[in-house]
């Protein structure tokens, strides 16, 4: 019986296994040196705010996978010998395997900053980040003051969780305003204010230059690059960004370049071997999609195109239209087609934006200025309908089109009835005066 080894159970590794077994009876195994089960990872941060527990995070009772006949092995894969089809672990245990899945995930970024090993120096991507978290900063007399660095999706996650148990969070952005190289400024600048709504202080245009240590090897202070100020503080967050996890591959012969090389079919260079989720890495870029994608639903999507490939139907990776959510803090933000920041804004598009009064919700829609094609639209505090938008961009119909339709789009009629003559009255406007 044919063998499929996966190394990882995240959302890519374990969706892989379950379209396998759907389709097949071949041997499967899963690794993951991680947790023994497979966890949401975004829900994290629920667990740490105390909505949830552990237990709750799991999408399948512990049963499940002998039922399915998935076998799970709990290890960390030193050396992958290709040529032998052979994993070795740091145990010294040896598996065999037919095919192998890479679904290895990612690692939080360190960029050589001095005292960037002490205690009380983390990220936030694993189940034992969370766990370091808890002895870190389990309140706010141990933990008088946090400093979080780096100003992307898991940084203001990190500020909501530890701004829920009191703990006053200094935050260091190099951008000059949060997320604006993926943000238009007007959602920047939003953002900006709700954060420091929120008691958070916000250092925009700043970078780290070290952490200092306390008599005991832990983190007792930041530096500010560009002032050198002083910052006391008992845990530093690193949320940077992340890299996909591969170190181990170095020497294994299997292409890697940032992440591990794949063609449309998620193939890495050697037979029999694939790679999919954030680790993967695009030879070329598809659309304007990054080569690489740390996003959970195309993780998913990942692992039921190798699963199809591996049982007879071989496809390749389309993920379709771009789309993706977050929350800073209570708002919720959902984005749909292409809309880019004001600096890597093409000459061709064109942004409408609007604000609510109360400072906590806004859209903005992006167009073709040639020939008014919907590109895209970002939405904060209004909750959208993914299937709508889905279809909007495949059929690409106008701006125009979008706004005066916009109700079939909104999650919530009602809600939408209370802004929606705003909304059209200054597109409208915008148009007139374009």
């Amino acid at each position: 019986m044919e063998h499929i080894v996966i190394i990882g159970n995240g959302i890519s590794g374990v969706t892989a296994a379950r379209h396998i077994r759907k389709l097949s009876d071949k041997r499967i195994t899963i690794i993951s040196a991680e947790t023994d089960y497979f966890f949401s990872r975004t829900a994290l941060m629920y667990i740490y705010m105390g909505h949830m527990k552990y237990e709750h995070t799991k999408p399948y009772e512990d049963w499940f996978w002998k039922k399915n006949s998935i076998e799970l092995k709990r290890g960390f894969v030193k050396e992958v010998k290709h040529s032998e089809k052979k994993l070795l672990f740091s145990d010294g245990d040896i598996l065999s395997y037919d095919k192998l899945i890479l679904a290895v995930g990612s690692k939080s970024n360190k960029f050589g900053w001095p005292g960037q090993d002490l205690d009380g120096v983390q990220g936030l991507y694993s189940f034992q980040d969370l766990q370091n978290l808890e002895h870190n900063a389990p309140n706010n007399k141990i933990c008088r003051r946090a400093v979080i660095v780096g100003g992307g999706l898991i940084g203001i996650e990190l500020a909501e969780m530890l701004h829920t148990r009191g703990i006053p969070v200094t935050f260091l952005v190099r951008e000059s305003s949060f997320w604006n190289g993926v943000l238009p400024s007007g959602e920047s600048e939003m953002i900006n204010r709700h954060i420091k709504n929120h008691h958070i202080d916000l250092r925009l245009g700043v970078n780290l230059k070290e952490i200092l240590a306390d008599e005991n090897g832990k983190a007792r202070a930041v530096v500010v690059a560009e002032t050198g100020e002083e910052i006391p503080c008992q845990l530093v967050g690193l949320t940077a960004g992340v890299t996909p996890n591969i170190d181990f591959l170095k020497d294994s012969g299997i292409e890697l370049g940032r992440g591990i090389k794949v063609n449309r079919f998620l193939e890495t260079n050697v037979p029999d071997v694939y790679a999919i989720g954030d680790c993967a890495e695009q030879h070329q870029a598809i659309g304007n999609r990054r080569p690489i994608e740390a996003v959970w639903y195309t993780g998913r999507m990942m692992g039921e195109t190798v699963a199809q490939t591996l049982c007879g139907n071989r496809i390749e990776y389309n993920p379709g239209h771009w789309f993706n959510s977050a929350k800073f803090f209570d708002i919720e933000y959902q984005t749909y087609g292409w809309v880019n920041s004001d600096n890597r804004k093409p000459d061709y598009e064109e942004h409408f934006h609007w604000l609510h009064p109360d400072d906590t919700k806004c859209i903005t829609v992006a167009t073709h200025r040639d020939n008014g094609t919907f590109l895209g639209i970002n939405t904060f505090g209004i909750r959208m309908r993914h299937e709508v938008f889905d279809k909007w961009l495949t059929e690409e119909r106008s701006t125009d089109y979008v706004i005066e339709h916009l109700r079939k789009a909104n999650f919530d009629p009602e809600f939408y009835k209370t802004f929606e003559k705003d909304i059209i009255s200054a597109y409208s406007n915008q148009t007139v005066n374009a």
